[in-house]
């Protein structure tokens, strides 16, 4: 059972038909309860803020400046929903917006775990996003993506898990070839699949499977381990971290298992 994870949902499997879908959500933060019962620290990086936002104000989604107001309206609902939901079971949870810098400032890098540790030493879920307002890479690139790998790495955690509607890393495209297979564990990702073009497979969704193979390779050389699975059906990511048994989704390891 690890100790610390970081879970990173994905705006597209936060949504449905332009709106919020409160079940996924709750399913979400119930899988989180199941955890913190386990005695495990869950740091949780959840996209969103832009959908949120549209719920509310239906501007342009491809004006990038549009997106950072959708983001501006959509945070703090975003956080109100999760406040709900986590109550529901007890839990506190806070809000930590970051921006890439200060993985790259050892003292903001200090302050910042501080903080995020001492949320977690009173059992609290602390809730990170890009500050999506005054910074436009999350908005362009999917850095939630890869920030998230940067959470679990400074942040020391164990494992990150991607929460998509990407179930798995398959051997080919699975929307053009009925005959893809999963591939359950990979311990090293080719420059090759690191370059592909960003594919998002929604409209409020930035990445797509090149920004999770960055993260994961990113993890893979500080010797962590990342999963990848659907944000869907939960009972595959629970099956893994609760009960040690992979019934699908990837795993990025170097380790033996």
């Amino acid at each position: 059972m690890y100790k610390r994870l970081v879970i990173k949902v994905g705006s597209h499997v936060l949504t449905q038909d332009n709106e919020i879908s409160h079940n996924r959500m709750n399913n979400l933060v119930e899988f989180i309860s199941k955890l913190k019962e386990h005695n495990c620290e869950v740091i949780l990086v959840s996209s969103g803020a832009v959908s949120a936002g549209y719920t509310k104000l239906s501007l342009d989604k491809k004006i990038i400046e549009n997106r950072q107001a959708l983001a501006s309206i959509g945070q703090p609902l975003l956080l109100k929903l999760y406040q709900q939901k986590f109550e529901k079971y007890g839990i506190i949870c806070s809000q930590v917006l970051l921006y890439s810098e200060v993985f790259e400032n050892s003292e903001h890098l200090y302050h910042a775990k501080a903080a995020i540790d001492t949320l977690l030493q009173n059992s609290v879920v602390p809730i990170l996003n890009e500050n999506d307002t005054v910074t436009i890479d999350e908005l362009l690139f999917g850095d939630n993506d890869r920030m998230s790998a940067h959470v679990a790495h400074f942040f020391d955690a164990s494992l990150l898990v991607l929460l998509s509607d990407i179930d798995a890393l398959y051997d080919k495209d699975p929307n053009k070839c009925s005959d893809a297979k999963v591939r359950s564990i990979v311990r090293s990702i080719s420059d090759e699949e690191l370059t592909q073009e960003h594919t998002p497979n929604n409209e409020f969704a930035t990445g797509g499977i090149v920004t999770k193979l960055q993260a994961a390779d990113f993890l893979l050389k500080h010797n962590k381990e990342m999963f990848l699975s659907s944000g869907f059906n939960l009972g595959i990511v629970e099956s893994f971290v609760l009960d040690n048994t992979q019934n699908g989704g990837t795993l990025f390891s170097n380790n033996t298992r």
